[in-house]
């Protein structure tokens, strides 16, 4: 039952991964390749370089490199003495927002929530907890093969290639139409979370209550409001901004181009597509060797 119960999970798993890196790699494919500067709001895909950020200074937690993202993983060797193995112990993964420039134009990209694929990545281990200092090199890290802890750390670094895929947004320059009922209702309502100023403004008897002719004064100069906010913030200079899509969208951003990447989408596709017919083979004969 044990055998059944895992030939099951490699079925539905291999058939899971194959089908959805298969996904991925269309939809890299046929994505086509934008300019932030004129690209369209939605889906889109970018190919440009990493630019760094004034006044953000970012700092790998293990190696204390500067960079502009990174990822890292602790792992401690541990078990009895007849199964050790490599446990994860401590991760992590920074948040801060990379800047894309493509020659056009800028875009902030918010990596939460994307799959990233960095070029910089160092392995190496050590007897403490936490390493001090970078990773060790050549012949000193050939020495450190016995020790207890692993570490393993990614980064992305400035002036680096990067492509990315997510949804688009842009602000200001004139971009964003008005919906003016939409931007009207919510004037209104920050206005009602200060009841108190609202009848001072509008309350022209007294009484302590807006009647309908003084509601329409109310909604009257929410509509005048908007439009102002609205237009002042169609001046201000356009800004960029990608983050993971609201649909089940890949969400990528990796120093390979798309093509390379939808070379090991499809290999590792196939790679779930044979676990799946091993799965189901091995599910397959152990039924018939149950029912015997």
């Amino acid at each position: 039952m044990i055998g059944l119960a895992f030939s099951l999970a490699a079925t539905v798993g291999g058939g899971w991964w194959s089908l959805r890196r298969l996904s991925q790699a269309r939809h890299l494919l046929d994505t086509p390749t934008s300019k932030i500067r004129s690209a369209a709001q939605g889906y889109v895909e970018f190919y440009g370089v990493l630019r760094e950020q004034a006044d953000t200074a970012i700092v790998a937690p293990l190696t204390g490199k500067p960079c502009l993202w990174w990822r890292f993983k602790i792992e401690e060797y541990c078990g009895d003495d007849d199964k050790r193995t490599w446990r994860v112990v401590e991760r992590g993964c920074s948040e801060g927002w990379l800047l894309l420039d493509d020659g056009t134009g800028q875009c902030l990209i918010d990596p939460r929530g994307a799959e990233v694929r960095p070029s910089s990545r160092e392995v190496w281990r050590g007897n403490l907890r936490h390493p001090r200092g970078p990773a060790q090199t050549g012949w000193k890290g050939w020495l450190d093969s016995g020790k207890r802890y692993r570490y393993s750390e990614e980064r992305l670094h400035g002036g680096q290639p990067l492509y990315a895929i997510g949804e688009f947004r842009s602000s200001g320059g004139g971009r964003q139409g008005l919906d003016l009922g939409a931007a009207q209702g919510a004037v209104i309502r920050e206005w009602k979370g200060d009841f108190a100023g609202l009848l001072q403004r509008f309350d022209g008897d007294r009484n302590g209550q807006l009647d309908e002719r003084e509601w329409n004064r109310v909604r009257l100069a929410a509509q005048l409001e908007a439009e102002e906010r609205h237009r002042q913030h169609s001046q201000r200079p356009a800004q960029h901004q990608m983050g993971k899509p609201r649909e089940a969208q890949p969400f990528i951003l990796a120093c390979a181009g798309e093509d390379e990447l939808a070379r090991q989408f499809y290999w590792q596709a196939a790679g779930g597509a044979l676990l799946c017919v091993a799965g189901a083979l091995a599910t397959t004969w152990l039924l018939n060797a149950l029912l015997a």
